[in-house]
This record gives structure tokens, C-alpha cells and sequence, in this order.
């Protein structure tokens, strides 16, 4: 690889409209390629993905605003830790708007308010379009469910419910087994992907012949990436 392949485009007072649409249009494209990868092998939220595809030009565009300034760059890497650290929890989408805010607020603050309107309005347009279409989703997300089955203490419940789950779901791990009301109950803790849409009764009635009526819990998967 030649050495004007490893080197930067950017010198000093280099950075003009042309440079930075093309450092930010590369941003966009590096992240939606990053975002979609990471989707293909784990099991995350729409918004999560959206954001990581989005984070790159957010970055690109603080970066381009604090080279050179070591005081602003201090800053910069002081806001960053607030946002992440110090602010309350919140879903990807939350932090990703955050982000955004702060790379506006600091491109205005730096004297280059027209940059700061391109901005938005370019990543505004991507989030746009991204949460518009199915990009990062995944195919039977609604299918696949957290099952909470409470069983008595005495009984064996290994295997116990297997013909049901081959008969419900395409896919069942049992992630979890908890005790409960002073060691008289176990909590078994499921993942589950349901065959179709509308499952949910049947699969509920059948457990409730098999635990003794005890109580059943069936809800939306907790994927990774929910949060920040």
C-alpha cells in the first residue's frame, strides 16, 4: 500500500465543502457497512443499529472540528465521558441523538455554522431513511420471546417440556433456573423463537397442563443492544 494511501487528505486549513462531504459521506457508508455486520451475528435492536451505523460521522464531524486544538480537544474527550458515564441510562437512539446535538452544538461553537447545518441535515436525513426501512432489523423479531415457567420444587423438570417446544417453536434454551418462594418453587427461564404469530395461548395452555397452573410469564426477548 503506497504511503498518499496511508497518509491523510486533510493538511492545514485544507478542509473546505468538497473534503467534507466526502469525509462524511465515507463515514456513512463505513458505518452502515459496520452496523450491518454486526447484525448478521448478534441479536440486536433496530435502534442500536441505527445508531452504530450513524456514530461514525458523528464522531468524523467532532474530529474535524477539533484538530489542531488541544484545548478543544480536552473538551471534547471530557463531554464524550459525560455523555456516556454520567448522564442516565438511556436506549441507543437516546445516546445517538445526544451525540448528534453535541457534534452540531460543537461545529457551531468552533465558528462553522453552515457546517453544522449540513450536518444535521445529512445525518438527519440518514436516521430518516434508516428507521424508514428495514435496515437492521431482524427477519421474526417478534417471534422470538423470554418464557417464565414456575414449577414445584419436587418436580423433574429436565426435558420435561421438550415435546411441547418442538411442537410451538423452531428454537428453545433454557438460560436460567432460579428458586422461589423459599425454595417450595423453580423458575425456569427460556429462550424461545414461537413457529408462527399468535402461538403465544396455545404454547401457554399446553405448559399450564404440564407445571400444575402455576405462574407463566411470556414476553418480547431482551435483545443486545437494547441500551448503551
Amino acid at each position: 500500500m503506497s504511503e498518499s494511501v496511508l497518509s491523510s487528505i486533510l493538511t492545514e486549513g485544507s478542509l473546505n465543502a468538497g473534503t467534507f462531504f466526502l469525509l462524511l459521506g465515507m463515514s456513512l457508508v463505513l458505518g452502515a457497512v459496520i452496523a450491518l455486520v454486526y447484525a448478521l451475528r448478534s441479536d440486536s435492536t433496530k435502534s442500536f443499529v441505527v445508531t452504530l451505523a450513524l456514530l461514525p460521522a458523528m464522531v468524523c464531524t467532532v474530529i474535524l472540528m477539533v484538530s489542531g486544538s488541544l484545548g478543544a480537544g480536552l473538551a471534547v474527550a471530557g463531554t464524550f465521558s459525560l455523555v456516556r458515564f454520567r448522564s442516565a441510562p438511556g436506549s441507543a437512539r437516546e445516546i445517538g441523538a445526544v451525540f448528534l446535538s453535541m457534534a452540531a452544538g460543537l461545529a457551531c461553537g468552533m465558528g462553522c455554522p453552515w457546517l453544522a447545518a449540513v450536518f444535521t441535515v445529512v445525518v438527519g436525513a440518514a436516521y430518516l431513511l434508516y428507521m424508514t426501512t428495514s435496515f437492521g432489523e431482524k427477519r421474526g423479531g417478534d417471534l422470538r420471546k423470554t418464557l417464565q415457567i414456575t414449577v414445584p420444587e419436587d418436580l423433574e423438570y429436565a426435558g420435561i417440556f421438550d415435546d411441547l417446544f418442538s411442537q410451538y417453536t423452531t428454537q428453545a434454551r433454557m438460560t436460567r433456573v432460579k428458586t422461589t418462594n423459599l425454595g417450595s418453587l423453580n423458575r425456569l427461564t427460556y429462550d424461545i423463537t414461537l413457529r408462527r404469530a399468535g402461538m403465544e395461548k396455545e404454547l401457554i395452555d399446553a405448559l399450564r397442563c404440564r407445571n400444575g397452573n402455576l405462574e407463566i410469564s411470556l414476553a418480547e426477548r431482551a435483545a443486545e443492544g437494547g441500551e448503551l
